[in-house]
């Protein structure tokens, strides 16, 4: 047996829920905030699983437990927009992660589709879902990007290890 099927052998674990969480937390993401203004109604969520999927057409993707509590709204939802948060913003990344968030002193402008689009990213993308997935224990939305806007002077808010970096 030569020598990487001998330490495969060792050390890699069969699945379980504790150590494929603990394994993908080990990958380092960006938070974002997805938002959506439904009959007037302001809904933010924040999330991790996000990507880009296309350059052109230009696509990302992003998904949501099944058990989110505001699933059912985006769902419902046309358009979202994809707001990549900045180093600075991390109280705004603990308001939309909770079950109720509040959208007291946040700052945001409404989009061009509607959606809010919070001040101070690093990024802000405003999109039209074009599908949605179910696999596994998530709704996966696939979006068309319709505007950009960008701020080269801030750094991004990085999740690394359960922790915020």
């Amino acid at each position: 047996m030569d020598r990487c099927n001998i330490y495969a052998k060792k050390h890699m674990k069969k699945i379980n829920n504790n150590n494929f969480k603990k394994t993908l937390s080990k990958f380092t993401t960006g938070i974002t905030v997805v938002a959506t203004n439904k009959n007037s109604n302001l809904i933010g969520k924040t999330i991790n699983s996000f990507s880009s999927l296309s350059l052109s057409p230009p696509l990302i993707l992003f998904s949501l437990d099944v058990k989110s509590s505001k699933l059912d709204i985006f769902k419902k939802s046309n358009s979202v927009s994809i707001n990549i948060l900045s180093n600075k913003q991390k109280r705004i990344s603990e308001n939309f992660a909770k079950k109720n968030p509040t959208w007291d002193k946040v700052e945001y402008k409404i989009s061009q589709n509607g959606n809010p689009l919070l001040f101070n990213c690093v990024s802000n993308l405003d999109c039209t879902i074009i599908n949605k997935i179910k696999k596994g224990d998530h709704i996966i939305f696939i979006c068309k990007v319709s505007q950009v806007m960008s701020n080269d002077k801030l750094k991004p808010l990085i999740y690394y290890n359960s922790k915020y970096l």
